[in-house]
């Protein structure tokens, strides 16, 4: 975002960053970005596997509370109202995570937000699986939540930082294929295992990402930003390969760097300038959006769900497990080759016929028709609602999250974006559990129309961001605004 990171006075046509001498030159760029490497190195994919151990984490965070609720309700003694306690609290610590998050990243760099997010997380599962009482259950939801609120930032915006243009979209979007197979694999394993036993599963890949970050590098874009040049030739060798050629890769990001010293860092207040409405209406529409659907609460409550329907649990939480994995990874697939707007459009469309399939499956319920279809309608709503966003709103909004933002305002944006998700989640995560007492079918109702809002809100807003470099995109969004 050129002209939104340095003002109009530096625009100079649209979508072309500045060149090192402060000229427009979108043929160099163009030149430089065709010869940069397009193919994974094994440094890219080391680091981006390292990054995603923590996004397992907040899978199996995520998926946790739904296997484990009979088991902690019975061995604790907790009512209905304090296991919603424990299901959102969660989100009440990613909260709190995502408003520091963008400022520790940019502190302490990527790989330090991701230590102290591990340590949290760790210290959370802990808790969880030697706890006697609620408080420390709780205790340990919280600090889960705000480990994972700032790995929900982190994550994605490291992999954005690290991937090659071409491979941005697949690279990021394993961030949630991650998520997705932490959550399958605690819904999977939850009904065999105890609720102690699942929690200290949750904390394996927390061991593993506090070993790899000693073995991979820093984000070189935040390496330049600070100043540290040696560091930031290093680390991008490193990432590219020994015998890669990364004069002009470097040479471009440098570009964009001394262009955005130009303005000081921007705050939360900073970022209601005309400059990034844009880039700030698609981040908190989408993650807004993405969240008041209801996902996080039909994950968090999958098997509440299915025993009111009539259906077996067992049967419905494993057979959730087993398609996610696909459906994401197909996602994934597709990124870079559909493009984000197609996929989220699919994805958001599908979520509003099933949350509506869901809602007329109780309806019928309610009515005392159609008995025994109700319990297959709703498996196959729900069912159809976890490939749905498996395939774009998971995942996707996290992806443009990384890429819209511009560096001198990229942490306040961040913090601010992902607290808007995860207030969101706690909302509706708190809430569920009352409202589907309240009315099943409605419930259901309000979240088809959710995602029917959704799908227009893609159509007139979101922009794509496919095989762009991020100061392109940015360029590309603040022209928008003015022209």
């Amino acid at each position: 975002m050129e002209e939104g990171l340095l003002g109009e006075s530096l625009i100079i046509d649209e979508a072309k960053p500045l060149c090192r001498n402060g000229s427009s030159s979108t043929t160099d760029m163009s030149k430089r970005s065709s010869k940069s490497s397009t193919k994974p190195t094994a440094g890219v994919v080391f680091s981006t596997l390292v990054a995603v151990c923590g996004s397992f984490c907040y899978g199996c965070a995520s998926g946790y509370s739904s296997p484990a609720e009979s088991g902690i309700l019975e061995d604790l003694g907790l009512s209905v109202a304090d296991y919603s306690v424990f299901g959102s609290i969660m989100t009440v610590g990613g909260m709190i995570g995502a408003i520091f998050s963008g400022r520790i990243a940019d502190i302490f760099g990527r790989k330090g937000a991701m230590w102290l997010s591990v340590i949290f997380c760790t210290i959370g599962w802990l808790a969880i699986a030697f706890t006697k009482n609620s408080l420390w259950l709780d205790l340990g939801r919280l600090s889960i939540g705000f480990g994972v609120g700032i790995t929900t930032y982190v994550v994605p915006v490291y992999i954005a930082e690290i991937a090659p243009k071409d491979l941005r979209g697949v690279f990021t979007l394993s961030n949630q294929l991650m998520i997705t197979c932490g959550f399958s694999l605690a819904f999977f394993i939850g009904n065999i295992i105890s609720w102690r036993s699942l929690a200290l599963v949750g904390a394996i890949p927390c061991l593993l990402q506090f070993i790899g970050l000693f073995f991979i590098p820093e984000s070189p874009r935040w390496l330049i930003k600070m100043s540290r040049e040696k560091e930031f030739e290093n680390a991008l060798q490193c990432i590219r390969g020994k015998q890669a050629d990364i004069s002009q890769e470097a040479a471009e990001i440098r570009d964009y760097m001394e262009a955005s010293q130009k303005l000081s860092e921007g705050g939360i207040l900073d970022l209601f300038q005309r400059r990034y409405a844009n880039s700030l209406i698609i981040g908190v529409g989408l993650m807004l959006l993405q969240q008041l659907g209801g996902n996080s609460a039909l994950s968090y409550y999958a098997s509440t769900v299915f025993e009111e329907a009539g259906l077996s649990i067992a049967i419905g939480t494993t057979a959730a497990a087993i398609l996610e994995i696909p459906v994401t990874a197909m996602g994934v697939m597709l990124m870079d080759k559909a493009g984000r707007r197609p996929l989220l459009m699919i994805s958001a469309s599908g979520l509003c016929f099933f949350y509506f399939l869901m809602g007329l499956s109780f309806t019928l319920q309610a009515a005392h028709l159609l008995k025994k279809v109700t319990p297959i309608l709703v498996l196959i709503g729900l069912l159809g609602c976890s490939a749905s966003n498996s395939t774009g709103m998971a995942g996707i909004p996290w992806v443009i999250m990384s890429e819209i933002f511009p560096v001198n305002v990229k942490a306040s944006a961040g913090s601010l974006v992902t607290l808007v998700n995860w207030s969101g989640s706690w909302i509706v995560t708190y809430t569920f559990n009352f409202i589907f007492e309240w009315n099943s079918a409605g419930t259901f109702f309000i979240c088809a129309s959710i995602y029917g809002a959704t799908v227009v809100f893609i159509a007139m807003v979101v922009p794509e961001t496919k095989g762009r470099t991020l100061e392109e995109i940015q360029a590309s969004i603040s022209t928008r605004l003015l022209h």
